[in-house]
């Protein structure tokens, strides 16, 4: 018998007990666990929680990872589960947080740009990519000179300047015109980098250290055209984040997904990702008036309507609704060919009636590309019949479309009236 110093009985109960001790113990932390868990879990379901698991290092760590809300309201009267991803969340107020935020961090991964050094991003646009490269610009220290056309809604140009951003206000005008929006942003880049090579050079006299190429001369007070229309790091932005974001959210499980295009960039990027893991997975595009997307994905060809003679009352696309629709098309929205399985038309009425029964039925608060993305949810589920589960973008919130698309005297001068009846009956 082995000698322990005390009594065999002695040994066996304390081996004993230390056996309990390490049962309880274990069996302590997994139930301690096991409620931690728990209570993640259903802390996840509070939105509150989905964007504060971790700490930010500025701004930027905001962009993205936007919670995928139910609307409860157009779910029940269609059968269908209608999901909206809430992109108004964004810091910026839109998904062109996304696109400004990987467009700057591409120009500056091939040495185009260089922060705090003067380099000025230049971009063309209707408002909310504007707003979120003068933001992303004034968080990585750039600076912003953002070109609108002057028919937008107030409050964006009031953003931009608050911003930071130098604001220049042009009269809306075709593509081929060279001072349309887009045009004159970049031209005013390649004239930005003129002058300013011009000056390194006058600086430098005879001397050939103007042709060195050292990156800090090169980038020292630059200018760079966003291009949101074209560069396709608008594309990468949806296909690498928002599209995965959306795969997770339902665990894959969509039968349809809807957006409308401005750019393009967001229905190619989410649908390019979304597609080849989801076989079935129908893909529509959303259209106002005066846009020619529609008629291009429905027919192959290019054509509006409005722009018979005389038809036009406005100016570009011919709606008021602001940041969808085209009547070219981009680099952006090239990425979704044989990807888009049908379209659909939405009018301002319906946009706008959309827009006021949502605020009235659950307090949600959208701008005009959400209202009619909202319309074409509708449609669709009563194309599919209840039981599917359809996807769309939330893009912007009401806030910046109160002079035009909320303000009811504006739309009474325009000929747009709001369509009354029971629930859903003015969709067509």
């Amino acid at each position: 018998m082995m000698k322990t110093g005390g009594k065999p009985w002695q040994t066996t109960s304390l081996l004993i007990g230390l056996i309990l001790g390490v049962i309880v113990t274990v069996s302590t932390n997994s139930i301690i666990n096991w409620i931690k868990s728990k209570y993640v879990d259903n802390k996840k379901k509070d939105p509150s929680f989905v964007r504060s698991i971790e700490i930010t290092d500025s701004i930027m760590g905001l962009i993205g990872n936007t919670p995928l809300m139910r609307i409860k309201s157009l779910s029940e009267a269609t059968g269908c589960e209608i999901l909206g991803k809430a992109e108004f969340l964004n810091p910026g107020g839109s998904p062109k947080d996304r696109v400004a935020l990987n467009i700057i961090n591409k120009a500056e991964e091939k040495g185009l740009i260089k922060p705090n050094t003067g380099c000025t991003i230049f971009e063309g646009t209707t408002g909310s990519t504007g707003i979120s490269i003068a933001m992303v610009s004034r968080a990585k220290g750039y600076n912003a000179w953002i070109v609108v056309p002057d028919d937008q809604a107030e409050e964006k140009y009031q953003l931009l300047e608050k911003l930071g951003a130098t604001v220049e206000k042009v009269r809306p005008v075709g593509i081929v015109d060279k001072r349309q929006y887009v045009n004159l942003a970049q031209s005013r880049a390649q004239e930005f980098g003129k002058i300013k090579k011009e000056k390194s050079f006058e600086n430098n006299g005879d001397d050939k250290q103007g042709d060195n190429d050292n990156d800090d001369d090169n980038n020292k007070g630059s200018g760079y055209f966003a291009d949101q229309f074209e560069n396709l790091a608008n594309f990468e932005a949806h296909y690498k984040g928002t599209g995965p974001e959306i795969f997770k959210q339902t665990n894959g499980k969509i039968d349809a997904f809807i957006a409308g295009a401005g750019t393009g960039g967001t229905i190619s990027g989410i649908s390019r990702y979304l597609k080849p893991l989801i076989p079935n997975l129908k893909i529509y595009l959303v259209d106002p008036p005066g846009s020619g997307l529609y008629n291009k994905v429905k027919y192959n060809i290019m054509y509006s309507s409005s722009e018979k003679e005389g038809k036009r009352r406005r100016h570009q696309v011919d709606t008021i609704v602001e940041g969808v629709g085209l009547n070219r098309i981009t680099e952006n929205f090239n990425m979704s060919q044989g990807l888009i399985d049908d379209a659909i038309n939405v009018t301002d009425e319906e946009a706008v009636t959309m827009a006021r029964y949502l605020v009235r039925e659950e307090g949600l608060f959208l701008g005009s590309s959400s209202a009619i993305n909202c319309v074409g949810c509708v449609r669709i589920a009563r194309k599919l019949g209840p039981g599917h589960r359809i996807v769309t973008m939330l893009n912007d919130s009401g806030q910046r479309h109160l002079t035009k698309f909320w303000n009811d005297e504006y739309l009474k001068q325009h000929n747009i009236i709001p369509k009354e009846g029971e629930g859903l009956s003015f969709i067509e």
